[in-house]
C-alpha cells in the first residue's frame, strides 16, 4: 500500500515510498530486456546521476516515479540529462505526471543547455489518464514543442528499447539519432490493430514500425543494435563526437594513423565499382568513423570521424550502391546530416564520384528537384569549414550538390583520377551529335568519328585544365590527401559563425 498523504509521514514511510519506486515494476515478466535503472548504469558515469521527481504519484498504486525517470548525470564527465521510461510501470505510458516530469527536464536542458538522452520505451498515452497527458499546456504536446527549441541547440539522442506508439512517436523522431533493439524496438502511429480497423489492412508489428524496417526502408532509425546495452553504449560513443551545445567545439582527442594506406582504392575505370568507406578508412583516424544510417540510402554515405584528433563530417558518393548516384532518399538523408554538422560547428568533407541526381519517371513523380533542393540548400547554407575532394567522376547537378567551388568551400582537391563535367564524355557526344552520328552508315566510319567527339570532349574537361582555370586548387596523389586535409583544416581553425544569424533546428529528414 502507498504512503498516507492525509497526515504526516513517518522517515520509514518515505523510505519505503523510496524504495518501492526505485523498484519499479517486475522486469523479470520481459525477458532480454534491461531494467532502466540498468540502462541508467551503463549511459552514466557510476555515481553521477541525480534524480528529478522519484516520488511522483507516490499516493497511487502500481505508477513507481509515474513510469519515467528523469534527472541528470555524467557521461565521460560531461553533464547529461535523461528521460528514461520504465516499461515495467504500465508499459512506459505517458499521463499527467509522466508528461509533467518530461517536459520539467527538458525545461531545465533548455535552460541551461544540456545534451538530452531519451531511452525510449513507452506504449504512448495513457488512456485512463487522457485529460492529462493530452489536450493541456502541460501535455505531450508541450514535450515536443521543448524537443523542436532544443533541436541544433544541444545534443539529442534516443535509443530505442521497446514501443514509441502513437504521437509518441514523434520523440524519436525529434532527436538527431535513433538506435533501435532488434525486435525489441518499434515505431509506429497506430499498432497493427488499430490499422487492421481502421484500413482494413492486415499486418504485423515487425513489418510495420519494427527496427529493421525503420533503419532500412522509413530511415527513421539510425542503426539496429542486438541488446539494451549495446544501444546505450552507442549513444555514449556518439554524444563523444558531439559538442555540449551549438557554442561549444567537440572535444578532440589524440591523433591516430588512418587504417589504411590509400593507394589504388579508386579505380580509373569510372565504371568499375569500389567502397567509398576504403577510401574513408584510409584517411580518417583509424576505428574513429562513426556511420549514420548505413542501412538505408546506401548510394550515400554520412558519418563522423576524427581527422588527425578532430571530429570531422564526412558525405560520400558510395559507387558500389547504385553507382553512387543521388536519390530522393540519399538526398534527404545527406541534406539532414549536412544541417546536423552545421549546427554543431562540425566541418564538413565531401568525397564526390556521383554521376549525377537519379533520372526517370519514377523519381520525377517522388519529387526529386525538391529533394535535391534541401540537400543544396542545406549545404549551401552550411556556415562549417567545407572541403571538396573529387575522387573519379563528378557529372551534373550531382557535382553542385555534392559542394562544387560555386557553393564557397574552403578547398576543391581532386585526385589524379577525378573528371568533372556535365556528363560522361561518351554520353555527351552522343546527345550533342545524335543526329550526324545516326546518319553514318558505316561501323567502323562511326566508331571512329565517336572517338574523335569523345576524345575533345575529355581533353575540354582535362584534369589539368580543371586546375589551370581554378575549378580545382590541388591535385592531390591519395597518399597525400590526409595531410592535405589535415593542413587545409588547420588553416580554417580561425572559423567563426556569422553573427547575428539565427541558430538552425535539424529538421527531421
Amino acid at each position: 500500500m502507498s504512503a498516507s498523504t492525509t497526515g504526516a509521514p513517518t522517515r520509514a514511510d518515505v523510505t519505503a515510498a523510496r524504495e518501492r519506486a526505485l523498484a519499479g515494476g517486475d522486469a523479470s515478466r520481459w525477458p532480454g530486456k534491461m531494467a532502466v535503472r540498468d540502462r541508467l548504469r551503463v549511459l552514466f558515469d557510476p555515481g553521477t546521476f541525480v534524480e528529478d521527481g522519484l516520488l511522483a504519484s507516490v499516493a497511487a498504486d502500481g505508477l513507481p516515479a509515474d513510469g519515467v525517470v528523469t534527472g541528470v548525470g555524467r557521461v565521460d564527465g560531461r553533464r547529461v540529462a535523461v528521460i528514461a521510461h520504465d516499461f515495467t510501470v504500465k508499459a512506459g505510458s505517458w499521463g499527467e505526471r509522466t508528461c509533467e516530469k518530461q517536459i520539467r527536464i527538458l525545461e531545465r536542458a533548455d535552460r541551461d543547455l544540456l545534451p538530452v538522452v531519451y531511452l525510449v520505451d513507452s506504449a504512448g498515452g495513457r488512456l485512463t489518464d487522457q485529460m492529462g497527458f493530452f489536450p493541456g499546456r502541460r501535455g505531450a504536446s508541450a514535450i515536443f514543442h521543448l524537443q523542436v527549441r532544443l533541436s541544433g541547440r544541444v545534443p539529442q539522442i534516443c535509443c530505442l528499447h521497446g514501443p514509441s506508439a502513437a504521437g509518441g512517436a514523434y520523440m524519436p523522431a525529434f532527436c538527431d539519432w535513433v538506435g533501435m533493439v532488434e525486435h525489441n524496438a518499434s515505431m509506429y502511429l497506430a499498432s497493427p490493430r488499430v490499422a487492421e480497423k481502421v484500413t482494413g489492412e492486415r499486418t504485423t508489428l515487425e513489418e510495420m514500425g519494427g527496427a529493421q524496417m525503420h533503419a532500412s526502408v522509413s530511415g527513421c532509425g539510425d542503426e539496429v543494435f542486438g541488446s539494451d546495452w549495446e544501444t546505450v553504449s552507442a549513444a555514449r560513443l556518439l554524444l563523444s563526437y558531439l559538442p555540449d551545445d551549438y557554442r561549444s567545439s567537440p572535444a578532440r582527442a589524440e591523433p591516430v594513423p588512418p587504417e589504411r594506406v590509400l593507394g589504388e582504392v579508386v579505380p580509373p575505370d569510372p565504371n568499375q565499382a569500389y567502397d567509398v568507406r576504403d577510401v574513408i578508412e584510409g584517411v580518417v583516424d583509424a576505428g574513429t568513423f562513426f556511420e549514420i544510417k548505413a542501412r538505408w540510402a546506401r548510394e550515400i554515405v554520412v558519418g563522423l570521424a576524427r581527422l588527425e584528433g578532430r571530429v570531422v563530417g564526412l558525405v560520400a558518393n558510395q559507387p558500389d550502391v547504385r553507382s553512387g548516384a543521388i536519390f530522393v532518399d540519399s538526398a534527404d538523408k545527406a541534406a539532414r546530416f549536412v544541417s546536423m554538422c552545421d549546427a554543431y560547428g562540425i566541418p564538413l568533407v565531401f568525397l564526390q564520384d556521383v554521376p549525377g541526381f537519379m533520372v526517370g519517371v519514377d523519381v520525377e513523380r517522388q519529387g526529386i528537384i525538391r529533394h535535391g533542393a534541401k540537400l543544396i540548400a542545406a549545404m549551401s547554407s552550411a556556415e562549417v569549414p567545407k572541403f571538396t575532394v573529387v575522387l573519379r567522376k563528378a557529372y551534373a547537378a550531382g557535382y553542385y550538390a555534392m559542394c562544387a567551388p560555386g557553393f564557397e568551400p574552403r578547398a576543391t582537391l581532386a585526385l589524379p583520377t577525378a573528371t568533372i563535367g556535365p556528363m560522361a564524355a561518351e554520353a555527351s557526344v552522343n546527345a550533342v551529335y545524335a543526329n550526324k552520328i545516326a546518319a553514318i552508315g558505316d561501323d567502323g566510319e562511326r566508331a571512329a568519328y565517336v572517338a574523335a567527339r569523345t576524345a575533345e570532349q575529355e581533353a575540354d574537361v582535362n584534369l589539368l585544365r580543371m586546375g589551370s582555370d581554378l575549378v580545382v586548387d590541388a591535385v592531390v596523389a591519395p597518399g597525400e590527401l590526409r595531410a592535405e586535409l589535415v593542413a587545409r583544416m588547420n588553416d580554417a581553425d580561425g572559423w567563426t559563425r556569422t553573427t547575428g544569424r539565427r541558430h538552425h533546428l535539424i529538421s527531421p529528414v
